[in-house]
């Protein structure tokens, strides 16, 4: 590319001080290195200006204008220098400080958490400023922790007097005339299954067989008609998007009052639904379906692990408890298995990775971690919620209603290629032609590294190969799940798309849904969908960062421990390592003793080059925790040989890298190029 082109796009910061500008249309992103990154600020809109091209490196340009801000808010830790006060900032990718003028720091004291609204963005030799908005408390308090990364991606956490007062007004028994307008389904036996902490109940179950058919109901909360369109309550709904679950606390899309009140399917207790009936064959096809406006009665609350001691394990206790009960659980097993083969067979992709669970003390200290395996009664459950999502989306394409659809599209060629080159450097093979890759394909692959020391690093990969799923206003179809329709019905407790979705569906039984209210949703959806996929990021985001902290805090008491874990993934900076209870961290390549590592890209091993130690994918390996940083969210292991010298060279100094190290060096990387030159 010719240098001094302009473009406008975003600039995402990095830690070290270079940062990346994404170009609408270009697929790499624009390298921008320290020195001409000028003022700008993380997530800027800016224009740039492309440099001289230089062989063998990325496209790099500078940065020659700040269009925009994005970020008016940080969250960091003040600190005081005298009389001037300053923020460091959390996000390790704001990396100047920012001032904060007398009088404006709300009399926080150093060492506290902050939020802080920035009033100007001076950079050169000028620092940014700031006014303290709210302080959150030293970070050993209880909470503060958790709460300054919520805070970070601005999470509204607290509802308006008026939204709570609508909740309040709209919490009222149902009235007679819903009851005789709608399909009664008190009478069927109905439960629902869920997390033993959960509280938010918006999915029941039903289900008989008749005549050699199944016939399954999933009864999803009507939200819909508590939350009114252009209401307080629906307002605040779509500027979150959906409820965030974390570690330590769920923060709610809707007040408690409907969440776990009187929208949540609670025992014993009428409430308003929105049913998906259908009759299924043997083969699992669903043969016809109605959707229907309807109230139910829960006969019990169900919980995953209770389903899974009567169908795995056979308690006789809780099979003599629920009696009543235990033949439908036996009819869902075998229905969800029948579902799941006729999905496997259409293509399914099942990334199975093992989910942990964090366990806090009354302080929200991290006292254990485990792993956390999706057991039968999970899988039941997944398997009739997917069906009736696609049996919903089926009819919506159908019936040409305006829809919000959940899309999962093609992988990017490009990437697929890179997939298929790791796993044939590794002996595996991925079949398809890159830029049209099935389903099946990726199938095919993640079955036969089942169980394989590649299986993780592979899956991994394979995930990041994929597109994100997002929300669209067109059927484009899901690749993971190899459905040609599906969309999210079934949670608009925790979901806005679903709460839209009902609203539309309820418009249409009405036949209500006319040009002018078609051609109103035309208008408003292609932009909704885009904000609630974004939405949903920022809520996954959240999670993964609170998570990864909770993780190292744990460690963080274990510095200095022997583990014994897996090799995970091998790299040229690092070799991971994943614990049993799904800690993962790094052993720097660099190492500690006097050697050099080389890292074959060809095998994916680790060589040590004096002491020719070798680190392989799937290698058990015992580590000591070397290092847990908090505030870099990074967990750092050490090999327990490596440790003592570590230790003694911090009293006696390290020892200076000899001509003879880089020598040993370059002949270690020209015997593994020979070696592949003879193969």
């Amino acid at each position: 590319m010719k240098a001094g082109k302009l473009y406008e796009g975003k600039y995402t910061a990095h830690p070290k001080g270079f940062g990346f500008v994404t170009v609408e249309g270009f697929e790499e992103d624009f390298y921008i290195p320290e020195q001409f990154a000028g003022d700008a600020f993380h997530l800027d809109e800016v224009r740039i200006e492309t440099l001289p091209a230089r062989r063998g490196h990325r496209i790099e340009a500078r940065v020659d204008k700040v269009l925009s801000h994005e970020i008016s808010t940080i969250v960091g830790t003040y600190e005081k220098d005298g009389k001037t006060g300053f923020i460091r900032s959390d996000d390790a990718r704001i990396s100047t400080i920012v001032y904060v003028p007398e009088g404006r720091d709300l009399h926080a004291l150093p060492g506290q958490k902050v939020v802080a609204y920035i009033t100007d963005y001076k950079r050169g030799y000028k620092k940014p400023e700031a006014v303290i908005v709210e302080i959150l408390g030293f970070p050993e308090e209880p909470g503060v922790d958790v709460t300054s990364v919520v805070k970070a991606y601005d999470i509204p956490t607290e509802f308006t007097e008026d939204v709570m007062a609508e909740a309040e007004s709209v919490n009222v028994p149902i009235p007679a005339s819903e009851y005789a307008r709608r399909t009664d389904f008190r009478d069927e036996v109905t439960v629902t299954i869920d997390g033993d902490d959960s509280k938010d109940l918006d999915d029941a179950i039903s289900l008989t067989k008749k005549n050699g058919h199944y016939v399954l109901g999933v009864h999803i909360a009507d939200v819909s008609h508590y939350v009114k369109e252009g209401s307080a309550l629906d307002e605040e709904a779509r500027r979150r998007g959906t409820s965030v679950y974390l570690v330590d606390r769920v923060i709610p899309m809707l007040p408690t009052t409907l969440s776990n009140g009187i929208c949540s399917l609670n025992e014993g207790e009428d409430r308003l639904s929105l049913s998906c009936v259908m009759n299924i064959d043997k083969k699992g096809k669903v043969t016809s379906y109605k959707i229907l406006e309807s109230v139910i009665r829960s006969n019990r609350r169900m919980t995953y692990s209770n389903v899974n001691k009567i169908l795995e394990d056979h308690d006789e206790a809780l099979m003599e408890e629920y009696e009543e009960l235990v033949p439908m659980f036996s009819l869902m097993a075998e229905l969800a298995q029948i579902l799941k083969k006729r999905r496997d067979k259409r293509g399914n992709i099942d990334f199975d990775f093992t989910e942990s669970h964090i366990i806090l003390d009354e302080k929200g200290v991290p006292v254990g971690v485990e792993p956390y395996e999706r057991r039968l009664a999970n899988k039941l459950i997944e398997e009739f919620m997917l069906l009736a999502n696609e049996t919903v989306a089926r009819d919506a394409l159908k019936k040409e209603l305006p829809f919000v659809f959940r899309s999962h599209g093609q992988p990017d060629g490009e990437k697929i290629s890179e997939l298929k080159h790791l796993v044939g450097s590794l002996g595996y093979t991925l079949s398809g032609d890159p830029d049209d890759i099935s389903p099946k394909d990726i199938q095919k692959l993640l079955k036969k590294i089942k169980g394989e020391p590649e299986e993780y690093l592979i899956s991994t990969v394979t995930l990041r190969s994929m597109q994100q799923a997002i929300y669209t206003t067109d059927c484009q179809g899901h690749f993971g799940l190899a459905a040609e329709h599906y969309c999210h019905f079934t949670s608009p407790i925790r979901r806005y798309p679903d709460l839209i979705i009902h609203r539309i569906i309820k418009e249409n039984k009405a036949k209500k849904l006319r040009k002018k209210r078609r051609s109103y949703y035309d208008g408003l959806l292609p932009a909704l969908t885009s904000s609630l996929s974004k939405l949903e990021r920022r809520a996954d985001e959240v999670e993964r960062e609170v998570n990864k902290l909770k993780k190292v805090q744990y460690m963080s008491a274990h510095v200095g421990e022997q583990f014994s874990g897996v090799i995970s993934g091998v790299t040229k900076w690092g070799i991971y390592v994943v614990l049993p209870d799904t800690v993962e961290g790094m052993i720097p390549i660099t190492g500690i003793r006097d050697d050099h590592y080389v890292f074959d890209e060809d095998s994916y091993q680790v060589i040590g080059t004096y002491t020719h130690r070798s680190f392989t994918l799937g290698q058990e390996i015992d580590i000591i925790v070397d290092r847990a940083d908090v505030e870099r969210r990074v967990i750092d292991f050490i090999l327990p040989e490596d440790y003592g010298l570590k230790t003694s060279r911090k009293e006696t100094g390290k020892k200076k890298k000899s001509g003879r190290d880089k020598s040993v060096k370059k002949n270690a990387k020209r015997k593994i190029r020979s070696k592949k030159r003879k193969k």
